[in-house]
């Protein structure tokens, strides 16, 4: 069954780091235009990072410097490293994109959500 399937996320003290992962899995053929967003309780989801299949990034102002999204297109593979993070990022973190599958079809799909909680 084609998914996105997000690994990484946990507790970390404010000013810490944590990389997640996000890896398309199935009858996946490639990855396209990725990005990552978040939702903190009681609060819109919120776009974070987003990366073109090029491998142009774009990233919302308050994690641009603390966050890089990256990926790796053999292994089918989006990341997000986030460094110096503080308690305003602990959020569910999706991952979310375009992925075509092996028999030529395409279509957007989302991680099921991994919990990052920044302690001060």
């Amino acid at each position: 069954q084609e998914q996105l399937v997000e690994s990484g996320g946990g507790l970390v003290q404010a000013g810490g780091s944590l990389r997640l992962s996000c890896a398309a899995s199935g009858g996946i053929s490639s990855i396209g235009a990725m990005d990552w967003y978040r939702q903190a309780p009681a609060k819109q989801r919120e776009l974070v990072a987003v990366i073109a299949s090029g491998g142009g990034t774009r990233y919302a102002d308050s994690v641009k410097g603390r966050f890089t999204i990256s990926r790796d297109n053999a292994k089918k593979t989006v990341y997000l490293q986030m460094n110096s993070l503080k308690p305003e990022d602990t959020a569910v973190y999706y991952c979310h994109g375009l992925l075509t599958t092996r028999i030529g079809g395409a279509g957007e799909y989302w991680g099921q959500g991994t919990q990052v909680t920044v302690s001060s």
